[in-house]
């Protein structure tokens, strides 16, 4: 545990160091910079070009098959390898042509693979961009917080400083020094916990981003208006999230890839035919015979029975998925919208000068409790409640944010611009 401990305390003070040399980013320059350097993104947009390849290959035709006989070894002439004009050789070429329309349905399969391939790097753009935003703002509301703390802590230090220079004189007991002390020990520890917090916030951005700087959000926070509870109605939300959340999209892919891999199933029990032309220099009823040849298939056995009731069976279980998304993304809209609400009353019910009137007590505490104004146990009731109304007020802001951002994730658009 202690080996834990002090390698999160290096690598704090390492991130302290390195202060100097942090990226300062608003969302925006987040979003812009997160797009263009985020490595699984760019690995979805080759993904997204095989699928376009595989199209490319779908319509290819086949290749046509050409086949040589040559004699080995002529008996009458005694000559091997005889293919001259006294031997014999044979030529054949034949090439595939696809029947019921075999091609195009698989052209068509690939088009929908590749379109399905468009939705999933959507729907990875979107959980990557929620990660992003929710780290982002938690990180932002946590350095606030720490600046709080650190000011309160310096402060703290120079009063247990001056206390201990009292006790030395007989001024003070040793009670309420170890008392002081103690405070400053509780401090220390919100402190660290808030740092540890942070260090896996900037871990999940720094990734995100594929940057090795810290990162510093700048914020705005007359610009956090923008996210205010939605006008519109439920159901008008839940049909947005059906039409525009690229999982719904991918389910609906996957559905219409059932139905057109059954209809190709159907079409591959109609036999191809091979068409093809033979040239046979002496081993027919006449000289330099030339031949036309047709051959398929007879569907006696084999009439592709199973993969048939196989893809039929498949487009039923993708309706089901389907069905059951649906019900799914109604429930996150309806959840999302109520953390909304209870987040927003528990806001309003914090009046507006609170924070101020609490940063206005935290002014004069110290001077007070110096003064002898206040008593050792007000002083540092005081204190716990500051820091304690500090940390829940900057994380219930950071709560909001990341309600509302949540919104826009189960809805799969940008309602806050």
């Amino acid at each position: 545990m202690r080996l834990i401990l002090c390698f999160w305390l290096t690598c704090l003070l390492s991130f302290s160091g390195q202060a100097q040399d942090s990226l300062r980013l608003n969302r925006r320059q987040a979003d812009s910079l997160f797009l263009k350097n985020n490595l699984l993104l760019l690995a979805g947009r080759f993904r997204i070009e095989a699928g376009q390849a595989q199209i490319i290959q779908a319509n290819l035709y086949d290749n046509p098959t050409a086949s040589l006989e040559i004699s080995a070894y002529n008996t009458e002439q005694h000559r091997a390898l005889d293919v001259g004009r006294q031997g014999q050789k044979i030529i054949s070429v034949q090439q595939l042509l696809y029947t019921a329309g075999k091609r195009n349905k698989r052209v068509a399969l690939a088009q929908e693979t590749a379109r399905l391939n468009d939705y999933e790097f959507a729907d990875l753009l979107r959980s990557l961009r929620f990660e992003l935003r929710s780290r982002f703002f938690d990180l932002y509301f946590q350095q606030a917080t720490l600046a709080r703390y650190d000011r309160q802590i310096t402060t703290l230090q120079g009063t247990v400083t001056a206390f201990e220079q009292q006790y030395d004189k007989n001024n003070v007991s040793l009670r309420e020094l170890l008392r002081l002390k103690a405070l400053l020990f509780q401090l220390n520890n919100d402190r660290l916990e808030i740092r540890l917090n942070q260090a896996e916030n900037q871990q999940f951005l720094r990734t995100l981003l594929s940057v090795d700087q810290p990162i510093l959000p700048q914020v705005d926070e007359a610009q956090l208006r923008i996210y205010r509870f939605p006008n519109e109605p439920v159901d008008s939300l839940r049909s947005r999230a059906l039409r525009h959340r690229a999982d719904v999209l991918a389910n609906q892919s996957l559905t219409r890839q059932s139905e057109l891999n059954y209809t190709l199933q159907k079409a591959l029990a109609t036999p191809d035919l091979r068409v093809g032309g033979t040239y046979d220099q002496a081993g027919s009823y006449v000289p330099n015979y030339l031949g036309v040849s047709v051959s398929m298939d007879l569907p006696f056995f084999n009439r592709n029975q199973g993969a048939i009731k196989a893809a039929r069976s498949q487009i039923d279980y993708q309706k089901q998925i389907q069905n059951q998304k649906t019900v799914q993304v109604g429930n996150e809209v309806i959840a999302a919208l109520q953390k909304v609400q209870e987040v927003e009353r528990t806001v309003q019910s914090v009046e507006s000068r609170f924070s101020e009137q609490f940063e206005l007590l935290n002014q004069g505490l110290f001077t007070n409790f110096q003064k002898r104004n206040i008593s050792l146990l007000e002083f540092i009731d005081l204190i716990e409640t500051y820091n304690e109304s500090t940390k829940e007020l900057n994380r219930l802001k950071a709560d909001r944010i990341g309600a509302y951002e949540e919104l826009n994730y189960v809805v799969g658009e940008e309602l806050f611009n």
